[in-house]
């Protein structure tokens, strides 16, 4: 059980439409009215705990994100927010772990570089990331360089998220929340060649592929119904051919630094 850390929603209400939210505004264009404050002090986090608390009707949590601290979000005031992170949340939370009210505690970015500045950092004691979009079959290079044999050294661990990058690679029209360039779209469909020739689907590709690195923890794939959990854990138990991930790397798909399900 998870929540996350650095907006309040408070019991004021405001116009949806009016946000600035960056880049990634329209994620929350039919959201709840309910005003959002972005606070990463150690007083907010305690507040947001709690209320994470009171709305789940426990006296503990798993895990606990500090949301967003990257550029998506806030553009060229990200490391401003960060620094804001570093002496109130982090603090917050490494005390928090401490006495037990979580068990443990990360960032939940979409972004490579909050988690390579964390990383370099002394000091916060993370325990591991939640990244999103970042390590799929459409887009894992940054992630394979810079952050995944840091994680893997120091012990900790990744969950990956939005492992279907927005659903572009199971057949959907965008990628990153917004309408897929040509040049996804191109590699999707030379991906879904090899996957169709192999009798796989898109789904075991891109879940398989993601936890076959060993610094990946979990994967998050998101359902927008039930019938979308069945499909993601049959896909987890598909057979997936060894020929098909070597396929993938021949046709130059993937890095060929990229750990696959395969022994060689």
């Amino acid at each position: 059980m998870s929540t996350k850390v650095g907006r309040l929603i408070l019991d004021e209400v405001e116009d949806v439409s009016a946000r600035d939210l960056g880049e990634k505004g329209d994620v929350f264009k039919y959201g709840r009215p309910n005003k959002i404050m972005n606070d990463y002090s150690e007083e907010a986090t305690y507040r947001s705990i709690e209320d994470s608390l009171n709305r789940l009707k426990t006296d503990h949590i798993d895990i606990a994100w500090v949301h967003d601290i990257a550029q998506d979000f806030y553009g060229d005031e990200w490391l401003s927010m960060f620094e804001q992170a570093r002496r109130g949340a982090f603090k917050a939370l490494d005390r928090m772990r401490d006495e037990g009210v979580i068990k443990a505690w990360g960032l939940g970015v979409n972004r490579v570089e909050p988690i390579e500045l964390l990383l370099d950092l002394d000091g916060p004691r993370p325990d591991g990331f939640l990244l999103a979009g970042r390590y799929t079959l459409l887009d894992h290079d940054r992630s394979l360089q810079r952050v995944m044999p840091k994680v893997a050294e120091r012990g900790l661990g990744i969950v990956v998220g939005g492992p279907y990058s927005s659903g572009a690679l199971v057949g959907g029209p965008n990628f990153e929340y917004a309408p897929a360039t040509p040049e996804i779209l191109s590699k999707v469909a030379r991906i879904k060649a090899i996957a169709d020739s192999h009798g796989i689907s898109m789904k075991a590709a891109g879940l398989q592929f993601a936890l076959a690195n060993p610094a990946v923890a979990a994967v998050i794939p998101g359902a927008s119904r039930p019938g979308r959990i069945a499909e993601d854990s049959a896909a987890l138990a598909e057979i997936v051919p060894v020929d098909f991930w070597r396929a993938l790397r021949s046709e130059g798909l993937v890095n060929p630094a990229a750990p696959l399900p395969i022994a060689d």
